[in-house]
Parts: structure tokens; C-alpha cells; sequence
């Protein structure tokens, strides 16, 4: 379904990095990372641009190209390792000093709240988890397209489950977004932001 989506056109995403990821990595030292759902790899690209080291996955065989043709067309992909997976099925193995996933959203049937526990337990101590989301669909839109929950901040941080001792809450925040419909309405998307550091 996703190779399919991202055959619709040349490009889907605008090749930048995600502001929330600018924002919330600033002043983190470069270390290695773990990208869950790297569509055409603005995100990738950029982090490896400031010194990171990479795992990409998606589970979009045509996303992963498209990651690699922007890698080295920004002279970095010795820099970025490309993984497919099913997250629901296999999961990239080693620590990481930073693992994000930035609207790692699924029409179909996902595990997401297992999926991000696992994310969870690959950050290296001392590393920091980073997760953006959407918390409902756009305000412009009168009816949802299909049924798929968004859970907000606080439900995303209470699935999670982290063990109470071992990680530090740092953001966990609702925030909106401008956003303009296919047909011109203005709105907003209500997204939201958790972040956490492992203490041990």
C-alpha cells in the first residue's frame, strides 16, 4: 500500500526536515540515530548533514530510494544505513542515542503503541526518544476519511510506560500547526510532541 501511495508522484514531501525535529534536537550531541518511518528522508538527510549517524527505515521499498537518491545527492550517504521493515513484524537491532519517529501513522491495522515501546527500549542511556504526532485530523475536515486513532500527548507518554526512576520526561505538549485544505480551507493540524531522556 505504501510503495503504491509513494508511486502516485515523483515527490510526496517537501525534502526538508520536520520543525519539530530542528527544534528538538538542537544542543543534543550527534551520536547515532534510529529513524522509524523515514518516507523520502528530509529527516535523515538533515541529521546526517549535522554529523549523525543514521538508521533509516521505512517499510516502503520506493521511500527507501528516494532517501538514497537525496542522501547522495546531499553528499551524506556514507552516513545514513537504509532498513526496510514492517515495524509490526521486525525491528532494527543495536542502542541508539536518539530515536525519533515523526507521524508514524498507519491506515491500516498498526501496533503502534508496541511499536513505540520498542523504540523505547532501544535508546541507549543517556539518549534521548523523540515522537510527533497528529492528535485528530485537520480542522477543515468535517468528517475523519477513514478510522484511525490519534492519540494526544499524554496518551501517547502513558503508553509508553516508561519505568518510573528510569527516564526523564522533558516535553510532552500539545501544539498547532497552519494547515490549508485541497480546496483552499484554512485550518490547522493538531499535532503533539513527547520527549524523553534515559536516565539508566
Amino acid at each position: 500500500m505504501w510503495d503504491d501511495r509513494y508511486n502516485e508522484s515523483e515527490r510526496i514531501w517537501s525534502g526538508e526536515p520536520n520543525a519539530t525535529l530542528v527544534q528538538e534536537t538542537a544542543g543534543l550531541t550527534p551520536g547515532r540515530v534510529l529513524e522509524l518511518g523515514c518516507g523520502e528522508g528530509g529527516d535523515a538527510v538533515w541529521l546526517a548533514s549535522r554529523g549523525w549517524r543514521v538508521t533509516a527505515t521505512d517499510i516502503s521499498g520506493v521511500a527507501l530510494g528516494r532517501t538514497a537518491e537525496h542522501a547522495a545527492g546531499a553528499g551524506v550517504a556514507d552516513r545514513i544505513v537504509l532498513e526496510r521493515h514492517d515495524l509490526a513484524e521486525s525491528f532494527p537491532d543495536g542502542s541508539f542515542d536518539l530515536v525519533c519517529a515523526h507521524f508514524l501513522h498507519s491506515y491500516q491495522d498498526m501496533p503502534r503503541e508496541r511499536i513505540l515501546r520498542t523504540a523505547a527500549a532501544a535508546v541507549a542511556p543517556g539518549g534521548v526518544l523523540l515522537i510527533v504526532g497528529h492528535s485528530g485530523f485537520p480542522s477543515w475536515m468535517e468528517e475523519p476519511p477513514v478510522d484511525v486513532r490519534l492519540p494526544g500527548a499524554r496518551e501517547v507518554l502513558d503508553s509508553l510506560a516508561l519505568p518510573v526512576g528510569e527516564w526523564e520526561v522533558l516535553v510532552s505538549a500539545e501544539h498547532r500547526v497552519p494547515s490549508t485544505g485541497p480546496e483552499g480551507q484554512q485550518g490547522f493540524h493538531a499535532n503533539n510532541t513527547v520527549k524523553a531522556r534515559r536516565l539508566a
